[in-house]
């Protein structure tokens, strides 16, 4: 299937994803992520990998599309944590700072 990231074009198959991202540690996931196999990828990690291209080059939307389209699942980006007692930012900053 022919995907397009960061204006270039693709031409990638489920299998050959499969394939490029096998023996590839999984980094840590702080945005969208991919399930491939039985790993759990950033997608941008899988982008880097897939097209050879920097990070930079792409964002992870257009990564995560093209996944999506090649019958991959993706997640959405883990919650933040929740602030303190229902406390506003700022307040469960100072709160953690010892006010």
């Amino acid at each position: 299937m022919r995907c397009v990231i960061a204006r270039y074009p693709f031409d990638l198959t489920k299998s050959e994803v499969e394939e490029k991202m096998k023996g590839i540690k999984a980094e840590e996931v702080t945005g969208i992520s991919v399930t491939i196999g039985r790993r759990t990828y950033p997608v941008k990690q899988v982008g880097e990998v897939i097209t050879r291209q920097d990070r930079r080059d792409f964002t992870a939307s257009e990564v995560a599309r093209a996944l999506i389209r090649l019958g991959f699942t993706c997640h959405p980006a883990p919650n933040t944590a929740a602030p303190l007692d229902g406390l506003t930012p700022m307040q469960a900053a100072s709160a953690q700072l010892g006010e």
